[in-house]
């Protein structure tokens, strides 16, 4: 990984191959390079739908992958995604993630707390991942959010597109004040009320597995891919940091997933350009 190239307002991309912690499958620690290859794909271009040509940019760069992530122990890792977070957010730079399951978000969100308080995150999901322990795991893909607002990382949490709840799952959101947009009454008209600093955790089953069957949990009666776009170009806030999780390139072999994913990048990499830090 080479920090070398982050600069103050440097948009920066970084793999985070780990999924120890998932509960069904594994696969997502494949993603990041799927990831990659589908944006420099010569059937596409790096331009964002408002026009702006990524190509032509150097307010972001590509730091590669957090190495040997599959060589640690689950704490070691989640302590060294940490620490790279806070490299970045120290430099003055914007971090993009690209997972890997969805733990990763609680190391991440972790490192961003110091410098940026009273955090909004914006989760777009099929499922809370409220859990407080799944499996006997506190830690699984299933929990990050319960660990993020049990430490009080984030004053807001707002999930858009879940449809998986249990009761156990209702009552920690009720426990924690999140505020929830399950699937079956999203609208694109919703106001968010989004303020910043914002950090958009986006989970690849938020979409119906019709646009995005790459993921290990197919959840029928989610989100159009242009839902999901529609939300990104909405934001009228400061984002600080955002990350691209749960794509499982093995149930991808024709990479509609990972493109989509793609896609998704590029409208961050075009969001977060026009937009500015803020603590």
């Amino acid at each position: 990984m080479n920090f070398d190239a982050l600069e103050s307002g440097t948009i920066a991309l970084l793999g985070i191959p780990f999924d120890d912690h998932s509960s069904f499958l594994k696969g997502a620690s494949k993603a990041p390079a799927r990831i990659r290859a589908a944006l420099h794909s010569e059937s596409a271009n790096l331009c964002a739908e408002n026009g702006m040509d990524l190509s032509a940019s150097n307010r972001w760069t590509d730091l590669g992958d957090l190495n040997d992530l599959g060589e640690m122990n689950s704490t070691e890792s989640f302590l060294n995604i940490e620490a790279a977070i806070k490299r970045i957010v120290a430099e003055g730079a914007r971090p993009i993630s690209l997972g890997g399951d969805h733990s990763i978000a609680y190391p991440i969100v972790r490192g961003m707390a110091e410098t940026h308080s009273n955090l909004t995150i914006l989760q777009l999901d099929a499922h809370p991942d409220l859990y407080d322990e799944f499996d006997g795991n506190r830690f699984s893909h299933a929990c990050p959010f319960a660990r993020i607002m049990e430490e009080r990382l984030a004053s807001r949490l707002i999930q858009v597109g879940i449809r998986a709840t249990n009761p156990h799952q209702k009552e920690q959101a009720e426990r924690f004040g999140v505020e929830v947009f399950t699937a079956n009454v999203w609208s694109p008209t919703e106001d968010l009320a989004l303020e910043g600093p914002l950090y958009v955790s986006i989970d690849m089953d938020v979409f119906d597995p019709a646009f995005a069957p790459g993921v290990s949990h197919h959840e029928p009666g989610g989100l159009s891919s242009r839902d999901v776009l529609g939300i990104l170009q909405s934001i009228d806030a400061p984002v600080v940091g955002a990350d691209i999780v749960e794509l499982n390139p093995d149930r991808d072999p024709a990479g509609i997933t990972a493109m989509l994913a793609a896609k998704l990048l590029k409208e961050l990499l075009a969001l977060m350009h026009d937009g500015t830090d803020t603590a």
